[in-house]
């Protein structure tokens, strides 16, 4: 085991909309145009903030979540992604101390800096305080002894007057003011009803997004103050995690030729993956070739499997069906019995519609989109054998949607979900894995394997 120096900062908040991404996304790139090279990190599942990160810093936003992968991943996921960075940045989830529902503090902001022993910054609204924000930030950095609170920076202050005011009252908190950023209209990043609009849905403006949450930051903040916290940070104990299986010294390559060719849906209707995927993918001796189902009419040449992840579909559904050579190439791989593993939006791909528009038909399911926000973690295992994961294999996911299909569950299921929500969830048939549940391979190496080697021999 080594230990590894990186710098490194939190980015957390008392609640949900403080400013954490603009902050967080603002100190990446505000690092990154010193010179730093900037490892950009976000807890939890969240798969659309990762993608600020990556155009802040020029290199792969990854997440850092405790539910799906376990605590003691944490801390090998952060040096993986972190091997060769002069500073990491973390940005937080909800409140500092909000996790898992009913799990205490697992997957929570909290519980992810303590396992990288890394510094917090707490970024404060304080629009509508002033006095009393010495009181949250001594609540805050008092609740629990193993969180370090570092500083804080003020978001939407509203004048000097304002300033002076809580900075007086921050005094006797003990707790540094390291940033004071002003009310003003807010940068531009577009929400719609799952979050904020991915990059790859408006790479052009969300650059011009990043350069906006960059320059406020500067103007705002103490980078120095900000840079010289996250060298305080101590060495990160342990190993960095790696896609490749345990004891090989590099990618599995059968004898005689390149692995398996496996398409990975992309573009701007795919945009929900983790970059440990394709690395598991690739470590098991995959051929990995994305392709953007919106623009292409075929799969790539000699595709022997198929991955679609999440998304926005329901978005783009009028395009995805015009598609139509693209959907018939999908439904006859799926016919032909090669394994495909989708994921809530590749779900409603497969299925034979969505909101009434032709889909790929490989499952004999509707797909729509409704009113209803269905959100929250999954204790999963998996009903019957698969193309990606054996029968009994015990997963942890997420669902993060407000689209249903019908029925929900095929003969034979994806997933059965333990717990208060009992159910059984998905479809497999022949070799397709289709299910609403987001799952992050790293927790359970072997679902990459057995999908490519399951490619390899069907």
């Amino acid at each position: 085991m080594v230990s590894s120096p990186v710098p490194r900062l939190v980015i957390a908040a008392p609640s949900s909309g403080s400013g954490k991404t603009t902050v967080a996304t603002g100190l990446m790139a505000a690092f990154a145009a010193r010179g730093l090279a900037v490892s950009p990190h976000k807890v939890g599942p969240d798969y659309i903030d990762p993608g600020y990160h990556a155009l802040a810093t020029g290199r792969t936003g990854r997440n850092l979540d405790a539910y799906l992968c376990g605590p003691e991943l944490i801390a090998p996921l952060f040096l993986h992604g972190a091997r060769g960075c002069d500073l990491a940045v973390v940005e937080g989830v909800m409140g500092l101390y909000d996790g898992a529902a009913g799990e205490g503090e697992l997957a929570s902001t909290a519980q992810v800096a303590k396992l990288l022993r890394a510094p917090v910054v707490l970024v404060v609204d304080a629009s509508a305080q002033s006095r009393s924000v010495a009181a949250l930030v001594h609540g805050f950095a008092s609740w629990d002894p193993g969180v370090r609170i570092g500083g804080v920076i003020l978001n939407k202050v509203g004048s000097d007057r304002h300033e002076e005011l809580l900075r007086e009252a921050l005094d006797s908190a003990g707790v540094p003011v390291l940033g004071v950023l002003r009310r003003a209209r807010p940068v531009q990043t577009p929400s719609r009803h799952l979050g904020l609009v991915p990059v790859a849905e408006r790479r052009a403006a969300a650059t011009d997004s990043v350069a906006a949450m960059a320059a406020l930051v500067t103007a705002g903040c103490d980078l120095a103050a900000l840079e010289a916290l996250a060298r305080t940070a101590p060495p990160v104990p342990g190993d960095p995690w790696s896609p490749v299986p345990p004891g090989s010294d590099g990618p599995v390559r059968p004898a005689g030729g390149p692995g398996p060719r496996i398409a990975v849906a992309g573009g701007p209707a795919f945009t929900f993956s983790y970059a440990e995927h394709t690395e598991l993918l690739g470590a098991a001796g995959a051929e990995v070739v994305p392709f953007d189902p919106l623009r292409e009419e075929r799969l790539p040449d000699g595709t022997a499997g198929l991955v679609v992840g999440g998304g926005f579909p329901e978005v783009y559904a009028a395009e995805l069906s015009a598609n139509e050579p693209l959907r018939a190439a999908v439904a006859e791989l799926a016919a032909s019995g090669a394994p495909i593993a989708a994921e809530c939006a590749g779900l409603l791909y497969l299925c034979r519609e969505l909101d009434g528009r032709p889909m790929c038909g490989v499952l004999d399911a509707t797909a729509r989109m409704t009113q209803r926000l269905t959100l929250g973690y999954r204790d999963a295992v998996a009903v019957g054998d698969s193309a990606l994961a054996a029968a009994g294999t015990r997963m942890r996911g997420h669902e993060f949607h407000r689209t249903a299909v019908e029925p929900s569950a095929g003969a034979a299921p994806a997933w059965g979900i333990r717990g208060r929500d009992r159910r059984v969830e998905g479809f497999v048939q022949r070799g397709v894995h289709a299910s609403y549940l987001h799952t992050h391979w790293a927790s359970e190496p072997g679902v990459a394997r057995r999908f490519v080697e399951r490619c390899r021999t069907s």
